[in-house]
């Protein structure tokens, strides 16, 4: 037990002291404070106001408001240039979800069209899509593509309850 005023008032400033190193440390092992990247934002904002990014490699796929109606998005990150993207933004359907591959060469994409919520994998080379059947069906709601393109992690819902289902992409 530490006596007197003068013990318990260093034993004060010493638990500060301590718990101020303790913070600066923690600080330290922080490193940087995360920023945005100040040109492609610019080029973001360019292109509307977008939500649903799907970062991989060196590229960024998105859903952008582009002239009152959703579009799939994707970006080049270091030459900040959108990729067309031909087939795929139908006028008639609404992109709800997308993910890309770190090739850049697949987009999965959870869209609705004429009623109906549907997953299906986009071939750039191709121009192509292929729809994704739900086994046992369901409505898929978000998906993300793995890095290497093979598999989709796609939230369905079933019965009224969430699921999560990985399905390989041939």
């Amino acid at each position: 037990m530490i006596k007197g005023w003068w013990s318990r008032k260093v034993l004060r400033l010493g638990l500060v002291a301590g718990g101020m190193g303790a913070l600066a440390h923690l600080t330290g092992c922080m490193g940087t404070v995360p920023q945005p990247v100040f040109p492609l934002d610019r080029r973001l904002e360019e292109l509307g106001p977008s939500r649903a990014p799907s970062l991989a490699g060196p590229w960024l796929a998105l859903i952008s408001n582009r002239g009152g109606r959703d579009q799939v998005v994707l970006l080049n990150v270091e030459d900040q240039r959108p990729v067309p993207l031909p087939g795929l933004n139908r006028p008639d359907a609404q992109p709800l979800s997308v993910g890309v591959e770190a090739k850049g060469e697949r987009l999965a994409l959870v869209r609705q069209l004429e009623g109906r919520t549907e997953l299906l994998v986009y071939r750039r080379r191709l121009m192509s899509s292929q729809l994704i059947a739900m086994n046992p069906p369901g409505v898929p709601r978000r998906v993300i593509l793995r890095a290497d393109g093979r598999e989709l992690a796609v939230e369905v819902s079933r019965d009224g309850h969430w699921q999560v289902d990985l399905i390989e992409i041939p």
